[in-house]
């Protein structure tokens, strides 16, 4: 029975509770939450105040970080060196400088896992685009085009910590478009040339609130990126053109079900290719991502073996991929500068 500890208590840390209670072998001992006092919350579960002080108290097998971006990195290093394996919640770092720090932890404390939580690869629309696309039997990728947005960085005001970079690290672009930017590099592969343009004209916080790119691979895949927070309706659509068809995936399940229905609609070209291909579109009702992704997690660490879902590695190139698009604008990169060079100097 693996002992769990969670850090930071809010919807997510408490969506990750539920679906660690329905891993068989793993139990929930301890959670920490500022917003908690110190104390026996039931039975089982101890609560704290400070996660530092429930990590050295507990001593967890395994730790859940669900903190804000500031916290996570710190937080993940002190785990591995006390011997926890490590789930951490997207982004992996503030930047690739703090991340590089955490990845440094990870080699000096082998044989634990540390894996992050790019939560979009186990939606069953993503899954069934991904076996469609490696299985070939749509042909070769030629490009993708992705939207994903909504109608604010935040839903609160200028003092909260999503609004200022050096507690964020970025905004709508790390908060929210990397899971784009992550599916597409699981799609593609890696992104050899990058061009963007980075804004934030509207909400004139400090981070970005628009970020569009396009950027291709060594093979020639092509892929562009609206990432927004002035969509005013919140908005997710991948569109996926191959040599045979196309793919298209169409909103995905969240706990407010405000992106709408999770659809997939694939489409098989036809002999005359006058542009109405023949199509089949699937809808799924609910969502598992959540609890896979932690069983996924939980049976690694069991069983010793390495997880599907996101490692420290893919993490690291997805920032990369983020940190590009932030410098490929020469004028955000002049206004706000980013830690790409400096992290990859050391290199």
């Amino acid at each position: 029975m693996l002992r769990v500890a969670i850090a930071g208590y809010g919807t997510v840390g408490k969506i990750r509770h539920q679906c660690i209670d329905g891993y068989p072998d793993a139990q929930v001992v301890a959670v920490a939450d500022s917003s908690l006092n110190a104390g026996q919350i039931s039975q089982e579960i101890w609560g704290y105040s400070d996660s530092h002080v429930m990590l050295e108290t507990v001593k967890p097998d395994v730790l859940f970080i669900a903190l804000p971006n500031y916290l996570s990195g710190k937080l993940t290093i002190d785990a591995l060196q006390h011997g926890s394996h490590v789930f951490c919640e997207k982004p992996p770092a503030r930047n690739l400088i703090e991340l590089n720090k955490v990845l440094e932890a990870e080699i000096r404390n082998p044989g634990l896992h540390l894996t992050y939580g790019f939560n979009h690869r186990f939606h069953p629309s993503v899954k069934m685009a991904l076996e469609l696309v490696e299985s070939g039997q749509l042909g070769d990728l030629i490009d993708m085009r992705g939207v994903y947005g909504k109608s604010a960085i935040i839903r609160y005001n200028s003092s909260e910590w999503r609004c200022q970079r050096d507690l964020a690290g970025g905004g709508i672009l790390l908060d929210q478009g990397i899971h784009m930017v992550d599916m597409m590099r699981l799609m593609a592969g890696d992104f050899e040339e990058i061009h963007s343009f980075v804004s934030n004209s509207h909400w004139r916080h400090d981070v970005e609130d628009n970020a569009y790119a396009i950027m291709r691979t060594g093979a020639g895949v092509v892929a562009m990126i609206h990432s927004s927070a002035t969509q005013w309706r919140h908005r997710f659509q991948l569109d996926i053109t191959l040599t045979k068809g196309s793919i298209t995936l169409t909103g995905i399940l969240s706990s407010t079900r405000s992106y709408g229905a999770e659809t997939i609609t694939v489409a098989t070209s036809t002999p005359d290719l006058l542009g109405e291909p023949n199509e089949v579109t699937t809808r799924f009702s609910s969502d598992t991502s959540w609890q896979e992704e932690t069983n996924d997690f939980l049976h690694a660490v069991q069983s010793g073996i390495d997880p599907t879902s996101s490692s420290s590695q893919h993490a690291l190139k997805t920032m990369e991929v983020v940190y590009a698009i932030y410098d490929a604008d020469p004028v955000w990169f002049a206004k706000y500068g980013t830690d790409w060079s400096t992290s990859q100097a050391g290199k």
